[in-house]
C-alpha cells in the first residue's frame, strides 16, 4: 500500500506537473473519505528552486527523504541537457531496489531512464520528446502515442494532463474504483482514461462542430450499460452512418466506441463488486457483459485480476 509519497525535482521544476502530484497525493481529503499520504518534495540540493513559470518553490528535504518512500513521483524534468546528479540516480535506484514504485509525468521519464530503471521496458513521455527519449535510450521501448504505461516498478505518463490519468490509475489500483472515482470528482476530471488511449487527436476539429456534440449520447450510454449497444444502434441514435459515427467518436474521444464502452462497463463492474452483494453473474448482467465468463475474460485482460479477487481486495460494504 502506498503511504509515503515523495516528489523529486531537479534544479528547475515544472510547476503544473508538480502541482498534479501535489493535488493527488499531497492534500488531506479524509473529510471526503479519501486516503491521506505522507507527502514531501525533495531535491539533490534543497532550497529555493526556480520553476518554468517564473517563480520559485522552497524545497525543504534532501535525497535522504527517498529512503522510506513507497512512491517516488517525478514531475516533468525541464533541463534535459543538464547532467543528473549521481547521488540522485543512486538514491532512485536504491528506492526501487527496496520495493518503491516510480511515477513519472511528462519528461520525468528521462530520470528513471538515466538511472537504468527502464532498460528493457516500455515507457512513454510527452509526444514531443518521445524521439529524444528513444535516441538517448535505445534499450527502452518508447510508446509515443499513449497516455501512460506501467512496466515493472515504473508508471510513466505523457505530457501535462496525462499525469492526472496516471495518478488516478495508480489510485484505482491501490484503493479501488470508488476511491478513484471520488477523487476524480474532486479534481473535476474524467474518472478513467485507458493508458492506451491516444495522447492527442491527429485530425483537426472541424470549426462547425464542438467536442460536446456527443455528450447527450454518452450520458445516455452510461445510463443504459446493461443493454446490448452496437455501433450501428448508437450511430442511429446520433443520426449518423456507422462509419461517420465511428470516425467522429474517435476524433472527439481519442478512442473507439468499442474500447470506450468496454472501459465504462468495466468501471461499473468494479463499482458493483466494491459496493454491492451482487454475485458475479448479476454484476456481469448489470454491467452489460451478458454473463460471468465474458466479464471474467475482459476483467482479466484489462485489469489483470479475476472479479472475485478484485472484490476481496476492494470490497467497501459497511
Amino acid at each position: 500500500m502506498i503511504r509515503r509519497v515523495v516528489a523529486v525535482v531537479g534544479d528547475m521544476v515544472a510547476a503544473f506537473e508538480l502541482g498534479i502530484v501535489c493535488q493527488v497525493f499531497g492534500l488531506d481529503r479524509t473529510d471526503d473519505g479519501l486516503p491521506v499520504h505522507d507527502f514531501a518534495v525533495c531535491a539533490a540540493e534543497p532550497g529555493a528552486i526556480p520553476t518554468t513559470s517564473g517563480f520559485a518553490v522552497h524545497v525543504e528535504h534532501g535525497l535522504d527523504r527517498l529512503a522510506d518512500a513507497d512512491l517516488v513521483a517525478v514531475p516533468a524534468w525541464p533541463r534535459l541537457d543538464a547532467p543528473v546528479p549521481a547521488p540522485l540516480l543512486a538514491a532512485l535506484r536504491d528506492a526501487v531496489g527496496r520495493g518503491a514504485r516510480v511515477l513519472t509525468v511528462c519528461t520525468g521519464a528521462f530520470l528513471p531512464a538515466a538511472a537504468g530503471l527502464l532498460d528493457g521496458r516500455r515507457a512513454t513521455t510527452h509526444w514531443q520528446f518521445a524521439d529524444l527519449l528513444a535516441r538517448r535510450h535505445p534499450e527502452i521501448t518508447v510508446e509515443p502515442g499513449i497516455l501512460y504505461v506501467e512496466d515493472g516498478p515504473v508508471l510513466s505518463s505523457a505530457g501535462a494532463a496525462a499525469g492526472i490519468d496516471a495518478c488516478l490509475h495508480l489510485i484505482r489500483l491501490e484503493y479501488g474504483a470508488a476511491t478513484a472515482n471520488a477523487l476524480a470528482r474532486r479534481l473535476v476530471v474524467p474518472a478513467h482514461r485507458a493508458g492506451g488511449q491516444a495522447q492527442y487527436v491527429e485530425a483537426p476539429m472541424p470549426p462547425q462542430r464542438t467536442p460536446y456534440e456527443l455528450a447527450e449520447l454518452l450520458d445516455w450510454i452510461l445510463a443504459h450499460l446493461d443493454r446490448p449497444l452496437t455501433v450501428e444502434a448508437l450511430a442511429a441514435r446520433a443520426a449518423m452512418s456507422p462509419r461517420t459515427f465511428a470516425r467522429r467518436f474517435k476524433t472527439l474521444t481519442g478512442t473507439t466506441p468499442h474500447r470506450w464502452l468496454l472501459e465504462r462497463r468495466l468501471q461499473l463492474a468494479e463499482e458493483l463488486l466494491e459496493t454491492t452483494d451482487l454475485g458475479v453473474d448479476a454484476v456481469a448482467v448489470r454491467a452489460g457483459f451478458g454473463g460471468a465468463d465474458t466479464l471474467r475474460h475482459h476483467f482479466a485482460a484489462r485489469r489483470g485480476v479475476a472479479p472475485a479477487a478484485y472484490r476481496r481486495a476492494f470490497r467497501r460494504l459497511p
